[in-house]
């Protein structure tokens, strides 16, 4: 397994340095730091310049904390999350800095507009509080630029002296709250404990991950991935290559972002983009690549158009056509738009199916087709870019597989691609390149490149550092000790401790401290007979063995709900009794996760669907990444939750139940589930009834498993007992199915399901209120269950539903009959 190492270096004492952040800046991406930072439970003050119409100074920065809640994907983890983000502005409120303990800067990236604010700032940030904390005088504030590329020295520069120690860049990347990586980068002055604390704060405060770079233009990754722009832009003109045709093979085909290449561009914003590039131009004129650093013509010719792209509206992409929803791309032979196919050769889609890493690059460099040399010229030139620009700009090769794996969204980083293709011929082949005039320039791999028994530059000892000529550990610092099993590099081996149980659909497991670990082996962790049966095995070994119980995957998602698979199967061949027997197991197998005698402790991340959220419900505890997206989405497939979710809403329904009812209490997860709705995280599913208040939220999805863990060793300590089963509880019966009736009437009637989603719906509501009873029938938790399996058998047996089951496996998309 790889490990951090377990080195003993200067720790920092707390892992609450940093208790409030105000930002500077309430632009994108300034807007969206402080977004996330409320995510994170951080208070937060967002800044920017005093409005200067109308009588609100705010203005400015209510109108982009607004803005928060229209962006898609959202950078919120929940709407009501915005109100959190204090307002401020520069003229009158620069006293609130001094009660912070860290300032983002994140204004434009012009030098001059920051040294001028950092000269505003700078007589309040001395002391971050002049109380005490356990007797002793708090540190002094932290300031920190999201600057993307500037020099952090020049920078500091103006700052007084006594300041320059607390400074550094911390560099997000848009958007803040998707990408996992943060770029912490040191000035000449920053005192080494400040890092620590930042590195501390960000990985375990904000889910990032943390690459330390050095103070070199664009550091890593803008460095990298604005070359690797480049140079796609440079190969796909000398190729003759189509927009579209490059951005179908530049994106998830090679392991890269769904937005491929030029999409990126435009997201970016084309005037941007040119900035940057022209920047690199201005600050890398040593650079053997300095000749590539200038945009295309037709690209400034965008620009100076105002075809900045999405923001604009149009750029090299944009839509039109009849209703004005067709995506279109520039065509440079006619200058004009046209529908964007992106369709590649059957040739290139086979080839790039080959499952051995060296034989698709070996295949890519001999076809002679202009996709395939293409895709060579851009992973040489990359390949290229990274052996001579390591030792400059990053301390190991890790630091830059991480960056373009967490900054840009790369499956694998360039070094990863490289060793898994077969080092040696990797080498060969890129020196051929060069010799012969291909590649972009004619600079020599670094002699550590050459080095005839390198096989790579990540394995289990590290990954290979040019200032020490060796493989270097991972950091020490106490936050990585909360990650058992972080994320690997390819060639670092992965061993999951010591298997208890093990069948066809599940793996028992412990890692020696009597806390058994239960992960699913099937795919996307659907839940189906063998993976019930071992369900019912791991527990049995947890009562009889163990302390508790986290149900935990090794990867993403958690699980995508039942395995529809075999229930098709079983369905199409009129064996309606093997789906009956399917159902009952999985509602005794949510019942025995409720009522075991150990804890049951559930950690997400990812998809948690159907039956995958029903699971959830009935845990004793959650402990839940912030990216979790759960939902009882089986109306989709034409079904109703029926492993115990219809039944732990009715539950929890009568154990709040106010003045409103039960009704009142039942309606909105009735309506998310006729509407099959997925919570956008891990706090949507708090308020859309999936999670409990108790359920916690972790920022940071390597720590789930020791937070987990730290669950059930607390629960057991306490002296654990399940709930009691045989309490009884109210229903909302008849009334209570008119009521919800009504809400599918007015649904129905604004087309917003279809007479089959409401015959669902009908169902469900039966369900929820506990059948044709009268209002306020104490019934118990079977009586629930029975009709969640009745009315599920009922609804496999119809045309319709079994049409949206084949749907499914056949499209992965749900089907609305």
């Amino acid at each position: 397994m790889s490990q951090r190492s377990a080195g003993e270096g200067p720790q920092p004492a707390v892992f609450g340095r940093f208790e409030r952040v105000a930002v500077l800046g309430a632009g994108v991406m300034g807007a969206q730091i402080a977004a996330h930072l409320v995510n994170a439970g951080v208070p937060c003050v967002l800044f920017d310049m005093p409005a200067r119409e109308g009588s609100d100074k705010l203005a400015t920065v209510r109108k982009a904390i607004a803005g928060l809640l229209k962006l898609q994907p959202s950078p919120l983890g929940h709407k009501d999350l915005a109100d959190l983000i204090v307002p401020a502005q520069y003229d009158d409120d620069l006293g609130k800095l001094s009660g912070c303990d860290l300032i983002i800067e994140a204004i434009a990236e012009k030098m001059e507009w920051k040294r001028d604010l950092y000269a505003k700032i700078a007589p309040y940030l001395q002391r971050s509080s002049s109380s005490k904390a356990n007797g002793a005088p708090l540190r002094d504030v932290v300031l920190a630029s999201n600057t993307s590329g500037l020099s952090l020295n020049a920078l500091a520069d103006v700052l007084p002296e006594d300041l320059r120690s607390r400074f550094c860049g911390v560099h997000f990347f848009n958007p803040p709250r998707y990408m996992r990586l943060v770029e912490l980068i040191p000035c000449r002055a920053t005192d080494p404990q400040i890092l620590d604390e930042l590195e501390t704060f960000a990985t375990l405060a904000l889910g990032k991950n943390v690459v330390r770079a050095k103070d070199t233009p664009s550091f890593i990754a803008n460095r990298i991935g604005v070359f690797s722009m480049l140079s796609t832009m440079k190969r796909a003109e000398q190729f003759a290559l189509p927009f579209d045709v490059v951005d179908a093979l530049t994106g998830p085909l090679i392991g890269r972002a769904k937005s491929a290449t030029y999409r990126t561009a435009d997201v970016v914003g084309l005037d941007t983009l040119c900035h940057v590039v022209a920047t690199m131009a201005d600050q890398l004129k040593q650079d053997p690549w300095h000749g590539l650093y200038a945009p295309p013509p037709w690209l400034k010719q965008l620009v100076a158009q105002g075809a900045l792209g999405q923001k604009a509206g149009a750029g090299i992409y944009k839509k039109g056509g009849k209703g004005g929803k067709e995506i279109q791309v520039l065509d440079l032979t006619t200058a004009n738009y046209r529908p964007s196919a992106g369709v590649l050769s059957d040739e290139i889609q086979k080839l790039m199916k080959t499952k051995s890493s060296a034989e698709r690059f070996a295949q890519l460099r001999q076809h002679p087709s202009a996709e395939a040399q293409f895709l060579w010229a851009i992973f040489s030139d990359v390949f290229h870019y990274c052996a001579v620009l390591l030792a400059e700009c990053a301390e190991s090769a890790r630091d830059i597989d991480w960056c373009m794996r967490h900054g840009y969204g790369w499956a694998q980083g360039p070094f990863e691609v490289w060793q898994d293709a077969g080092w040696q011929q990797i080498v060969r082949w890129v020196q051929d390149d060069i010799s012969s005039g291909k590649a972009l320039c004619s600079a020599p791999l670094p002699a550590w490149a050459l080095e005839p028994s390198r096989q790579g530059v990540h394995g289990d000892a590290g990954s290979y550092a040019p200032a020490k000529g060796s493989m270097v550990p991972r950091s020490n610092l106490s936050v990585y000790k909360r990650q058992h099993f972080p994320e690997s590099l390819l060639g670092e081996s992965v061993t999951y401790g010591t298997t208890l149980f093990e069948n066809a659909g599940v793996r028992l497991w412990t890692t020696g401290d009597n806390v058994g670990i239960l992960s699913f082996k099937s795919k996307m962790h659907a839940v189906g007979d063998a993976v019930l049966q071992g369900c019912f095995e791991a527990v049995e070994r947890a009562r009889r063995d163990l302390r508790g119980l986290v149900i935990w995957q090794t990867e993403q998602p958690f699980c995508a709900g039942a395995n529809l698979q075999e229930l098709a199967e079983a369905a199409a061949a009129k064996k309606l009794d093997l789906v009956s027997n399917m159902v009952r197991r999985f509602q005794q197998t949510s019942q025995m996760f409720k009522y075991a005698p150990v804890p049951v402790v559930a950690a997400p991340s990812g998809l948690a669907l159907g039956g995958g959220c029903e699971f959830l419900m009935h845990t004793d505890r959650v402990v839940a990444h912030l990216e979790t997206y759960a939902g009882l989405v089986e109306v989709g497939v034409g079904l109703l939750p029926a492993g115990g979710g219809c039944k732990e809403f009715a539950v929890r329904a009568a154990r709040r139940a106010g003045p409103g009812g039960l009704v009142a209490e039942l309606k909105a997860g009735f309506e998310n589930m006729a509407m099959a709705k997925v919570s956008t995280s891990a706090l949507d599913a708090k308020a859309l009834g999936l999670l409990r208040d108790a359920d916690l939220v972790i920022m940071h999805p390597d720590e789930l498993l020791h937070v987990a863990k730290a669950q059930i060793v607390s629960l057991s300590e306490a002296g654990y007992r399940p709930p009691i089963a045989s309490a009884l509880f109210p229903v909302a019966g008849r009334p209570g199915i008119a009521t919800l009736q009504m809400v599918l009437v007015n649904m129905l009637e604004g087309h917003f399901i279809s007479e089959h989603d409401a015959n669902i719906g009908r169902r469900m509501a039966t369900v929820l209120c506990g059948g044709e009873v009268d209002e306020g029938t104490l019934v118990d938790e079977d009586w629930i269950l029975k009709l969640e399996h009745d009315h599920f058998m009922e609804l496999c047996a119809t045309e319709k539903t079994q049409e949206r089951v084949v749907h499914m496996l056949k499209t992965g998309k749900p089907l609305r009959n």
